[in-house]
């Protein structure tokens, strides 16, 4: 079966670093599309990055400059890196994959990971 597993979430400070890995399993994802969304408490799931097969990023404005996506087809993995965190960028950060990019970024991918929760104190 189909797995999507993040991993490194945490409490951090304001200003600090992140790093989310988001490995996938029962599926080679290496030629499709792979992003990230978050969620607060209270608000709906918001688009946060997505890489295509081929490598080119797409980013929410919040965002741009200080996170950046990536991937490793050969790990089967995707990473967010989140620099200058803020208040602001606290929520439960799902990872998502799908044979389309269109997919990923309107937040109807096929396959979901379970989130991994990122708090940023001030």
């Amino acid at each position: 079966q189909v797995r999507l597993v993040e991993s490194g979430g945490g409490l951090v400070q304001a200003g600090d670093s992140l790093r989310l890995s988001c490995t996938a399993s029962g599926r080679t994802f290496g030629n499709d599309a792979m992003g990230w969304y978050r969620q607060a408490p209270g608000k709906e799931r918001e688009f946060v990055a997505a890489i295509a097969s081929g490598g080119t990023t797409t980013y929410v404005h919040s965002v741009k400059g200080r996170f950046t996506i990536s991937r490793d087809n050969a790990k089967n993995t995707v990473y967010l890196q989140m620099n200058s965190l803020k208040p602001e960028d606290t929520a439960v950060y799902f990872c998502a994959a799908d044979s389309l990019f269109t997919t990923v970024q309107l937040g109807v991918p096929g396959y979901w990971g379970q989130g991994t929760p990122v708090t940023v104190s001030s």
